[in-house]
């Protein structure tokens, strides 16, 4: 099933979140060679495709798991959790309507 992993930032992350984003990308692309997202990216702090030192105010990932714990325990490993960029993950079941 599909799961989306809806992060907020903490208040000025993006220092934490430039040094961990390597990381961060490497767990997106090991599921995107599994056939297993749907999409990935964050959410401007601005209205702007690049919010240059505004940064961010949390991402959005849409994968599928086995479960809802699979989510939420891959969700939990993220190197932005670790580092400190989010400050809430929540985790929902989605079901894909359209395209």
């Amino acid at each position: 099933m599909w799961y989306a992993i809806i992060a907020e930032d903490t208040e000025n992350s993006l220092e934490k979140r430039k040094a961990a984003r390597p990381a961060h990308l490497q767990r997106l692309q090991d599921l995107q060679n599994a056939g297993r997202l749907l999409i990935a990216g964050p959410h401007p702090a601005i209205d702007s495709a690049d919010p240059g030192p505004a940064g961010f105010s949390g991402s959005l990932v849409v994968a599928e798991f086995e479960s809802l714990n699979a989510a939420q325990n891959w969700a939990n490993a993220d190197p932005y959790f670790d580092a400190g960029v989010y400050a809430k993950v929540t985790v929902k079941p989605f079901n894909k309507v359209l395209p």
